[in-house]
């Protein structure tokens, strides 16, 4: 018997010692929209985190505590669904037991799945939501992007200052926290700043629907200078048109939720010459964020939109919290709270979206940006507006 367990522990160590050295990992989670309606934001968000992942890879890993770790990411699609953004939430905490969750992108995902990475006790950042209840006291979670407390005003003042604007109308997805939020706030500020009854039309609609012309009948008829849309780039081609196809030849501005490299091909020649506010802008950018756009075109054959850009930042947030934590026990609730301080530790950071630092909410105070769809379909910078 005795020669039997000598037998096998020698089997046994000669076979580990056979077996490759398996590197240690740090698994990061991605809750994104690959299907549903806006699957080029999940795209535009997967290839800015693998470009970024082989960056890292390449050189050798990640250092936490002078060692390296190769990094896992990790994709659930949330199909663009705020019930699936739970859904995908809870398998990267449970099942894949990620040290930290990117994403989700869009508030509507963002706002429920946020609840869950902090009941959870697990560091979640998004890149792309704006709407404050994402991040509202919850501790475990933070963004990459500005709020719409403060898009809102940049958007009013341009209008009034560009287009001489007096009334305004607003057309809004009404089951879409973002747009609701987005389209509530810019009726409050342009209100404040031009007179009660200014905002003329305030027509809302189904995430679904693809006929807007009893809203935009409605609209047209009460002779707006100006038609504010805070959609998705998937309604915001359907509006566009429909509202040049009844007649309207006014201005229309959007929000950051125009910002998708799908935009153009969706919208086309009727988008030109139209304004967004946003978080950076592609066309003539110089430095770190030129090198991460040439590399991006060069890499995914298109222009990277603000969710790439913000995917990198984000990510490397996160990244940056990780190193800050000093070490990694391997002990999954105990990494997690050393990342949820090494991301309160984080002051401020140097992003190719610009330059932020976190409020106690867990929010950037950065700049936006105001851009104009060039007559070549670039998103060209008009202006920068900072707190």
């Amino acid at each position: 018997m005795r020669k039997t367990v000598i037998l096998f522990l020698a089997l046994t160590l000669s076979l580990a010692l056979a077996l490759p050295v398996l590197a240690d990992t740090i698994k990061i989670g991605f809750n994104i929209s690959l299907t549903g309606d806006i699957p080029k934001v999940g795209e535009s968000s997967k290839f800015a985190a693998e470009m970024l992942k082989a960056d890292i890879n390449g050189a050798g890993g990640l250092m936490v505590g002078g060692k390296a770790y190769k990094l896992d990411f990790i994709y659930e699609d949330n199909e663009s669904k705020a019930e699936s953004a739970v859904t995908a939430m809870l398998k990267l905490i449970e099942r894949d037991q990620v040290l930290a969750v990117v994403g989700p992108n869009s508030s509507k995902q963002a706002v429920p799945a946020g609840q869950i990475a902090n009941d959870n006790k697990t560091v979640m950042v998004s890149p792309w939501a704006t709407n404050p209840d994402a991040t509202l006291d919850r501790p475990w979670v933070f963004r990459a992007a500005f709020l719409d407390p403060f898009q809102g005003p940049v958007a009013v003042n341009f209008a009034v200052k560009t287009f001489g604007a007096k009334t305004a109308a607003v057309i809004y997805d009404l089951s879409n926290d973002y747009s609701k939020g987005l389209a509530e706030i810019f009726k409050q500020v342009f209100e404040e700043k031009m007179g009660a009854g200014s905002v003329v039309a305030f027509e809302s609609h189904g995430t679904r629907d693809q006929d807007f012309s009893a809203q935009l009948t409605t609209i047209i008829n009460r002779k707006p200078d100006f038609i504010f849309v805070p959609n998705n780039y998937n309604q915001v081609a359907l509006i566009v048109r429909q509202a040049r196809q009844q007649g309207y030849t006014g201005e229309i501005m959007g929000s950051d939720a125009w910002g998708s490299a799908e935009l153009m091909t969706l919208c086309g020649d009727v988008c030109k010459g139209l304004h967004f506010s946003t978080h950076y802008a592609a066309a003539g950018a110089t430095g770190a964020t030129k090198e991460f756009i040439d590399r991006y075109t060069a890499t995914y054959g298109y222009t990277p939109d603000d969710v790439a850009a913000l995917t990198w930042d984000a990510t490397k947030v996160v990244l940056q919290a990780i190193q800050n934590a000093g070490r990694l026990t391997g002990r999954l609730r105990t990494d997690r709270q050393a990342i949820l301080d090494g991301m309160k530790a984080i002051t401020s950071f140097d992003g190719i979206t610009g330059s932020m630092k976190f409020d106690e909410e867990g929010d950037p105070v950065k700049c936006a940006v105001v851009v104009q769809i060039s007559q070549t379909g670039e998103f060209e910078f008009k202006e920068s507006v900072c707190p």
